[in-house]
């Protein structure tokens, strides 16, 4: 047995043997306690942020709960459209005409000169077009105009083909060049796209025309529905993108 002992010693008691390091294996708690700290940090986050949504929400409820959205306008049918930033109103004009109109939530202000200078004023301003066809495949007559809280403004008015947007119509004089003070997306782009934006349209026309509208129960009564509507789809939208967001940070 001897033979067997004194060569494994030699191997053992080797120079190069003792320089090799031992291997340092981590303490498996300490990377368990790290893990720990990292999830109770991420708790206590969402926790806040669910805390804090909450009250948000109980707030916007109690401060001025929004209502229930109506889906009648006089003569028009509302689409409320959930989720999105605009709505739309229909109706049946004679036997032929089919109206659209497409508004915006509100898209711009202007400061209002108040009496108390300590008090800062503003009119919301929001954008809506109007879509006036006679069925078939005709040519769809478009309006794009402003509604302030309690008037309507005629922007622009051209002709498309049905289903069809051309890249470059010729859009018309301007309607009232000197009442333009809010431009929303749309209506500066067609302003863009016609170059001969410096005429204006003939007074003698523009009166007949706000006149075909208010036949068509587009007017001013219509501007005042909008500015109430979208004030609540404002409030509605705010409190359902809050619940939104709270859903969100609850999943697992």
């Amino acid at each position: 047995m001897a033979w067997l002992i004194r060569p494994l010693r030699r191997i053992l008691s080797s120079p190069c043997l003792r320089a090799v390091p031992l291997r340092q294996h981590p303490d498996p708690t300490s990377f368990f306690s790290s893990r720990s700290i990292s999830g109770m940090r991420n708790a206590a986050f969402q926790d806040k942020m669910l805390r804090l949504l909450r009250q948000e929400i109980q707030y916007e409820h109690e401060r001025s709960a929004p209502k229930q959205p109506i889906n009648r306008f006089n003569s028009f049918t509302v689409d409320d459209r959930p989720s999105e930033q605009w709505i739309k109103l229909k109706r049946k004009f004679g036997e032929k005409e089919d109206i659209t109109i497409d508004a915006t939530m509100f898209d711009g202000s202007v400061p209002v000169s108040s009496s108390d200078e300590t008090q800062d004023s503003e009119q919301l301003h929001m954008t809506f077009i109007v879509n006036i066809s006679k069925g078939g495949d005709g040519n769809i007559l478009e309006i794009v105009c402003s509604a302030w809280p309690d008037t309507i403004e005629i922007k622009k008015v051209y002709v498309r083909e049905h289903n069809r947007k051309p890249g470059y119509p010729y859009l018309g004089p301007e309607f009232d060049i000197y009442r333009s003070c809010v431009y929303w997306f749309v209506s500066y782009f067609l302003l863009c796209c016609y170059c001969g934006h410096d005429r204006e349209l003939d007074e003698e026309l523009q009166d007949p025309l706000y006149e075909f509208m208010e036949e068509r129960s587009i007017n001013d009564e219509l501007a005042i529905f909008l500015h109430e509507y979208m004030g609540n789809k404002y409030k509605t939208e705010f409190i359902r993108w809050l619940e939104t967001v709270k859903t969100c940070i609850e999943k697992k």
